[in-house]
């Protein structure tokens, strides 16, 4: 909750709305960047109705388009800074296991972009890594940088050092209305607020905000099915905390891709998911009748009992998430086409977690209107076509 203590004052230099992890980061850039910064949102903290929460997150080098891997460096050191600054330990180095048919283009781009000449067959794998079954023919191959980001942990770690650099964090305000202009006014539940420049990064909310700004973005929230499978005899099937995260590429049986994490946040349990979902309203997604159908459940079950035979083939604890996706499955980090002193960020799509120090800092030079210190082509909002159709 933000402190009773602080002030109500109703002029700052940056507004940001969305204190998940990437407004989070954005806030804690410009506050260090001494900018008056406020930083809302609209339930209390901590919470779970949107994309940040829970205990675990992967983080990794390993990505296909070179765009993100080159980002990852200076990620990991902002990472690592964030963790100096507050004392708390944030990550866990386990590795991360990419699984896939021989020669699959993502998972060739991502050995090369790791600059890793080892792939490990069957044998190597099973050797190597107890508890993990590839079929004839398949592949692995090992990001040694990657872990796991405890996520609540670091969303509560940066949020103190962005109040502890003068921030001001305002959560149970829900945004009523926003008043584009060279003074943009934002009117909450609880107050009327004015600033030079707004970020928005309210994650499955944004499309509702930006539309008041004549904006139509394609962001489609989907409702994640997080789920943990128990182990069938404790530590056999080598799943316990060592034990590397993985992700799939390219296989036919799930075609969206499964990842999976070493058995943090339950003992005994190991988080697996499809990297898939249901379009939802993040308005209603726990109005989720018992009796719905969950496909997603189905392809994780037949999964765990070719690749995880350690696992038991039901899941043990289900919980849900939103992810916001893009039609490319590629961030929007850009300013608002008519209004420049807007600036949106969003559409993380399930993979944003990881990036989002260096995120809050592009949408920080965004804002002040530096030139952004990574390429920006492929997170521009004119990349969708149409996105001006209801523009007032």
């Amino acid at each position: 909750m933000a402190a009773p203590s602080q002030p109500q004052k109703s002029t700052y230099d940056v507004i940001v709305i969305g204190a998940g992890i990437q407004g989070s980061f954005t806030a804690y850039h410009l506050a260090q960047r001494h900018k008056d910064t406020l930083l809302l949102e609209q339930f209390l903290l901590p919470h779970s109705r949107g994309s940040s929460h829970g205990q675990s997150r992967i983080i990794r080098s390993a990505y296909p388009q070179e765009y993100y891997s080159s980002m990852m460096p200076e990620s990991f050191r902002l990472w690592q800074q964030l963790e100096a600054e507050t004392g708390t330990t944030l990550y866990r180095q386990t590795g991360l296991l990419l699984l896939g048919p021989p020669g699959e283009p993502e998972l060739e781009a991502c050995r090369r972009n790791l600059g890793v000449d080892e792939v490990l067959d069957a044998a190597a794998l099973a050797k190597r890594f107890p508890g993990f079954q590839l079929q004839a023919g398949q592949v692995a191959v090992l990001d040694s940088t990657a872990g796991v980001l405890f996520a609540d942990r670091a969303l509560r770690a940066v949020q103190e050092v962005f109040r502890r650099h003068g921030g001001t964090l305002r959560d149970g305000e829900k945004v009523l209305r926003i008043e584009p202009g060279a003074t943009v006014t934002v009117t909450t539940t609880a107050g009327v607020y004015k600033a030079p420049r707004l970020i928005i990064t309210a994650g499955a909310w944004t499309g509702a905000f930006v539309e008041q700004l004549g904006l139509r973005l394609p962001l489609q929230p989907l409702r994640i099915d997080v789920c943990y499978w128990k182990e069938k005899q404790p530590g056999s099937a080598g799943l316990g905390s060592v034990t590397p995260c993985f992700l799939t590429l390219g296989l036919s049986q799930a075609p969206h891709g499964i990842y999976g994490l070493p058995s943090i946040e339950y003992p005994g349990l190991m988080k697996v998911c499809h990297h898939h979902g249901s379009p939802t309203d993040p308005e209603k997604r726990d109005q989720v009748p018992s009796s719905a159908p969950r496909p997603d459940i189905a392809v994780l079950s037949s999964f765990i009992s070719s690749y995880l035979p350690g696992l038991e083939t039901q899941p043990a604890v289900m919980e849900t998430c939103l992810y916001t996706n893009t039609p490319d499955e590629d961030f929007i980090l850009d300013r608002h086409p008519k209004f420049s002193n807007i600036v949106i960020g969003a559409g993380f799509s399930g993979h944003g977690f990881k990036l989002a120090p260096v995120v809050g800092k592009l949408l920080c030079e965004l804002s002040l209107g530096e030139e952004p210190s990574h390429n920006m082509a492929h997170f521009a909002i004119t990349r969708f076509p149409g996105v001006l159709g209801a523009a007032q």
